[in-house]
């Protein structure tokens, strides 16, 4: 893929996440892959974003910066969202949070086939009031 089509693909990806379409992750992620390291399906995925759309319906996703190098996309985006329901392990406040990721994806036959994420999650939970 050209380094327009990888962006575009992650533009795409993104807009999925913020619509919260995690069933056109198929779209996007190969049905096995690595995630943080460790093996996981596709459907892993799926299930995870899905807990994140239901403990903050409102969660969003805004990249700031984007990299490509061959097969490999890299940003730095800001993630926004108010829970609902539990999350991080911490209850609900009513606060709204708001903290930097950093992801790293893998392409290969025009889906990610690994993608690594890091984020502050002390800084959530502190934005929590925990």
């Amino acid at each position: 893929m050209s380094d327009t089509e990888l962006r575009e693909l992650f533009q795409r990806y993104i807009e999925a996440l913020n619509a919260h379409e995690f069933h056109r992750m198929t779209e996007f992620i190969h049905d096995e892959l690595i995630e943080n390291g460790q093996p996981v399906t596709r459907d892993d995925v799926i299930a995870e974003l899905k807990g994140h759309g239901e403990a903050v319906p409102d969660f969003t996703w805004r990249v700031k910066d984007v990299a490509i190098d061959g097969d490999r996309v890299a940003a730095r985006l800001f993630n926004k969202g108010t829970p609902a329901k539990e999350w991080f392990g911490v209850t609900p406040t009513g606060a709204t949070v708001e903290y930097a990721e950093y992801s790293f994806h893998k392409v290969r036959d025009g889906r990610f086939y690994e993608m690594n994420y890091l984020i502050d999650a002390q800084a959530v939970q502190r934005q929590l009031g925990s």
